[in-house]
Formats: C-alpha cells, sequence, structure tokens
C-alpha cells in the first residue's frame, strides 16, 4: 500500500473572510507537501474547488501545484481534481497545463479529473449537475488525441477546436503521458472508471472498510479496460482521517479535540456536495451533523473511518484490513480541527516509522503503470 495526503485549505468561521488567514492557509498547505516528501509520502493530491466557502479556498490549482512540485524532490503531486467542463477549463488548456507540469517535474505530476463538486460550485459557471457528465464522457476521450497529434481538432457538443498542434508534449515526447485518474463516490463510478483505464481518487466520508465492495468491482472491470490514454493506471486512492502521536492517549485526545471541527466539516461536505453519496438521515444545512463522543471515534477506529494511534498500533490497524480492501494507495485529509504542530507531528511519525513497515517499494505504483519495466529508472 502506498500512502499520500490531499491539500485544499478550508478556513472555519470568520477567518474564511480574512485574506491574511488564507495566505497562512496557503503556506501551511505548501507545508504539508514538503514535509509529506521529506517523510516518505508518495503522492499529495491538490483540489481545485470554487466559491465553497470555509470548505476549501484552494480554487486555482493549476498555480498550487508546479509551484509545489518545485519545492519537493520525490513527491508526486496531482490534481485532485481538474474539473472537465469546458466552461471552467478549457480541454486545451488543461491537456497543455497537464504536459507542462510533466516537463517541470520530470514526470512527477499525477493528472486527476472529474465532474465537479455540485450544483453550487458548477452553477459558479452557469452549469447544472445533470448535464456534467455528458461533458465528461465527451473530453475525457481527448487528451491521449492533443498529446498524440500534430493536427489535433475536435467537433463535439461540449467544445470544438480547429486543426491545431497542441503543444507541449508531455515529458516523453508524446510517447507517454501523466498518469490519468478520476474521482469516484459510488461502485458504479468505480466501475467506470475501470472500464476508461482510469485511477480512482476515492473521495468517501465512509468506513474504509466500506470501500471493500467498490474496490472490488474495480478490480473485476479494469482487466477489460479500453483505456482513455496510452495504458490503463491500475490504481485505487481511498481517504480517511489519520492521528499519529507518540502515546495512544495523546493520540485519542487529539482525535477527541479535533472531532469538535469534524460534525462542522460534514455539514459543509453535504451543502456543497450534492451528488455525493450521504449517510441515510444525514441532516440538511443549516442544522450540522452533531460532533462525535469519544464512544464515537473508538467505533471510527474500529471500523477504519479513522486511524489513530502509536505508529505501532497503526500499523496493527492497516494490516488487519488491507488485505480485504485490496486498495492501492491511502491519503488523508489535513487539517480537520488538527492543529498545525499535530499534523506535522503526524507526518513525520506515520511517514518514518509506519511506511516503512508497509511500503516496501521505492517506485511509485502510478510510475510502474507509465513506464512498466522500465519504472525504477524513471520514478
Amino acid at each position: 500500500m502506498e500512502f499520500g495526503i490531499f491539500v485544499q485549505m478550508p478556513l472555519y468561521g470568520e477567518v474564511a473572510h480574512d485574506p491574511a488567514a488564507e495566505h497562512a492557509a496557503c503556506m501551511l498547505d505548501l507545508e504539508l507537501v514538503r514535509a509529506a516528501d521529506q517523510h516518505n509520502f508518495k503522492y499529495a493530491w491538490v483540489s481545485e474547488h470554487h466559491a465553497l466557502t470555509e470548505y476549501s479556498h484552494l480554487s486555482a490549482s493549476e498555480s498550487f501545484i508546479p509551484y509545489a512540485l518545485a519545492q519537493t524532490e520525490r513527491i508526486h503531486v496531482g490534481s485532485g481534481i481538474w474539473p472537465l467542463n469546458p466552461v471552467t477549463n478549457h480541454p486545451v488548456r488543461l491537456a497543455e497545463r497537464a504536459a507542462m507540469c510533466d516537463h517541470l517535474s520530470e514526470g512527477r505530476f499525477e493528472f486527476g479529473c472529474g465532474r465537479g463538486a455540485g450544483s453550487w460550485e458548477v452553477g459558479t459557471f452557469n452549469l447544472t449537475n445533470d448535464v456534467t457528465t455528458a461533458i465528461w464522457d465527451e473530453v475525457v476521450w481527448e487528451f491521449k488525441k492533443m498529446w498524440e497529434s500534430q493536427e489535433y481538432s475536435h467537433e463535439g457538443p461540449a467544445f470544438s477546436v480547429p486543426p491545431r498542434n497542441i503543444l507541449p508534449k508531455p515529458f516523453g515526447g508524446g510517447r507517454t503521458h501523466p498518469p490519468m485518474w478520476v474521482a469516484a463516490g459510488s461502485t458504479s463510478t468505480y466501475e467506470k472508471a475501470a472500464r476508461h483505464g482510469l485511477g480512482v481518487l476515492g473521495f468517501t466520508v465512509g468506513g474504509v472498510d466500506a470501500m471493500a465492495g467498490p474496490v472490488a468491482a474495480y478490480k473485476k472491470a479494469i482487466g477489460e479496460a479500453t483505456p482513455v490514454g496510452q495504458y490503463a493506471n491500475d490504481n485505487v486512492m481511498v481517504t480517511t482521517a489519520v492521528v499519529c502521536a507518540e502515546t495512544a492517549s495523546e493520540a485519542r485526545d487529539i482525535a477527541y479535540e479535533a472531532s469538535r471541527i469534524t460534525g462542522y466539516h460534514l455539514s459543509l461536505v453535504f451543502l456543497y456536495h450534492d451528488t455525493f453519496p450521504k449517510p441515510e438521515g444525514a441532516p440538511r444545512w443549516p442544522e450540522e451533523v452533531p460532533s462525535p463522543t469519544m464512544e464515537d471515534i473508538d467505533a471510527a477506529i474500529a471500523s477504519g473511518a479513522s486511524i489513530v494511534g502509536t505508529p505501532g498500533q497503526i500499523i496493527d490497524q492497516l494490516r488487519s484490513w488491507d488485505d480485504v480492501v485490496g486498495m492501492d494507495q491511502l491519503a488523508f485529509g489535513f487539517p480537520f480541527g488538527q492543529n498545525h504542530e499535530q499534523v506535522m507531528q503526524t507526518i513525520r511519525l506515520f511517514g518514518d516509522e509506519v511506511i516503512p513497515e508497509l511500503d516496501g517499494d521505492p517506485v511509485h505504483r502510478s510510475s510502474r503503470m507509465r513506464y512498466g519495466s522500465a519504472a525504477g529508472a524513471k520514478s
């Protein structure tokens, strides 16, 4: 199993309207990416959300990603995700950006895509949820053509391009391209991703143990993929929460204190992500999801919804369901309720003491998908 983090600049309460707080959050997220690079994490995923106050102020990921790549050495940095709606991100511009990030990082960029977060976000660009699936279905097939052809053209309902040579070609001279991923929440989307040869970015609010079904469906379908790119990126990333500390009691205390914001954060998820699968009975905004009790924290640890403990305890937790779930990558979101020092402690302890026990491959799995047997020389 490989490990990553994702950043999205959440700012809760009144600080969401403070430009100085936005700047501080941006700088701290960059520090998390640098720390992850220094402590054995293989991936950092960067969100792109628009007009989602408090939930995420990281809108211009096309600026953040190359800046983060320039400050790191080994970690792969990916778009988590770039919406494929031409009015938001024109496909030509995305192909250009992905290729340029690929060059600047010499192959460390991961191209994650999707439809957009929900009606509020896509409505910023005068779109509605009912059209974004058809748009994605049209656009996602075009990147390989743009990266390979010297006279690319397209005419379709979502966008059109006259004959043009889209430049630059990706790192490798058009013979390869960045690994391609798509955000997914339901079993049907996991299966669709597999049929397209795309890696899955599994953003979920449920326990990791509940992902066994979707992951199994993906792995069953990936063998019969018709890839949208030059190769199938057989890869499943699943998100969850983590707190790693020197003692078990400290880890549980941090998790409990952080949980005071957890309910509010989930309320924002349910407010903005109206296409996202929700637990039955989830309250509607402005009613907030109740903050968990210590008993809830313990239940979340038991279910895999949260990973909490010392490095040794966390190794045991992960080993207990690793083979059952069958995922390829686990990514952690920060800092929903934790302070910066606590997050840095988690990255350091988890990266130095947990990752070496569970990930013995020095090569990124996505590089193996991209380069095959030559991956060791490229990663």
